[in-house]
């Protein structure tokens, strides 16, 4: 499959699952041995796992949107530079609501084969994303 193929299959992930929030695309763009590599969630790296990932996402931040920055392709990888956000109104990772508006960065590597999403990498921002709501103090200022 093309490059500009695979980039149009995570540009339509981010739009469908990410912003609507439409899990039933999940089956449509996933293969079902899909796994995720990226250790951020304690939750299957299955598709299974997937879904229940983005349901625990979608009802901490419900108004969480992703924005693409770049875009890159080669083979059967995409790599995806974007930024969530959202308001924290519902638990997340043990955190209660703190109706604090986050910004986090991520970078994604996604493996398309045969027009599905079969793998996925993930470097995320969560030191930042725990400073913003709370949980972590910020890195203390030198003294001026």
């Amino acid at each position: 499959m093309a490059t500009e193929e695979n980039k149009a299959i995570v540009r339509r992930f981010v739009e469908e699952v990410q912003n609507r929030q439409n899990l039933g695309a999940l089956n449509e763009l996933f293969s079902p041995d899909f796994v995720d590599h990226s250790g951020i969630s304690t939750l299957p790296p299955t598709l299974d796992g997937t879904k229940q990932f983005f349901t625990k996402l979608f009802t901490a931040f419900p108004d969480i949107s992703a924005t693409i920055h770049d875009q890159v392709a080669d083979g059967d990888k995409v790599v995806t530079r974007k930024t969530f956000q959202g308001t924290h109104q519902g638990e997340y990772m043990g955190i209660p609501p703190t109706g604090k508006h986050v910004v986090v960065d991520v970078i994604d590597i996604f493996r398309i084969l045969g027009g599905k999403i079969t793998d996925h990498w993930a470097v995320a921002d969560m030191l930042g994303l725990m400073q913003q709501l709370g949980v972590v103090p910020p890195p203390a200022q030198p003294d001026e």
